[in-house]
């Protein structure tokens, strides 16, 4: 890359402010292998957001620091090992041992993996699919996959399927924002407002698991 190129694409990342900012440059320094790791974090643990991080990866990849093949393929890989890890422990411990000791872990609930399971027996093989294209559903469906023996063959089929198809999407559109210089401002004050909003809301929600949590705990006792 030229030194006019560097300069372009430093002040292209520079643009971007706040949280998203932040993340843009975080995501600029660990290169497409952090890409990788982030999107293997969020399959693991589903609060990390892929809609945040895979199109601040795919801008980047306009501006010259990354390569838009290699983020893309490092971010599939990075979700088609984290599902893996759930697909192992559900094969391993059982659905049962699995949602109780994966929902131990903060801001996941037990339903969110009953969810998943429901899924999984309502749509069958497909499901892992399916579910890699739907919030809430996308991380934990390989669990179930995992409990119910899936063949493996086509457990990473469907799965790299999928998440090509998410990751796809979601770096697809962060990459063509990166060729519109005049929308970077106006894009990174409305996703920071998205950002906090959702925040937010994900706070709420876990005070309000909390407090439900501690009320069946006490079994409605005052």
């Amino acid at each position: 890359m030229t030194v006019p190129a560097l300069v372009a694409a430093a002040s292209a990342t520079q643009d971007l402010t706040g949280i998203v900012g932040v993340a843009a440059r975080s995501i600029d320094a660990l290169g497409e292998w952090g890409v990788g790791l982030f999107t293997l974090a969020e399959t693991v643990f589903p609060p990390i957001p892929s809609e945040v991080i895979l199109p601040l990866a795919g801008f980047l990849t306009r501006q010259g620091t990354m390569s838009l093949v290699l983020v893309f393929l490092t971010s599939t890989l990075g979700a088609y090992l984290g599902a893996l890890l759930l697909y192992w422990l559900g094969a391993r411990l059982g659905l049962e041992r699995s949602i109780r000791w994966l929902s131990k872990l903060p801001l996941v609930d037990r339903e969110d993996f009953e969810k998943a399971a429901h899924w999984f027996d309502r749509h069958g093989r497909p499901a892992v699919f399916f579910g890699r294209l739907i919030p809430g559903v996308r991380s934990l469906i390989s669990l179930p996959a995992g409990a119910q023996n899936m063949n493996l063959l086509s457990f990473t089929v469907f799965t790299l399927a999928g998440s090509g198809l998410w990751n796809g999407l979601l770096i697809g559109l962060g990459a063509a924002l990166g060729a519109q210089y005049e929308l970077i401002d106006q894009y990174s004050r409305y996703l920071n407002y998205a950002v906090y909003a959702a925040l937010a809301a994900v706070l709420v929600w876990f005070v309000v698991r909390a407090v439900r949590r501690r009320k069946a705990g006490s079994g409605g006792a005052p």
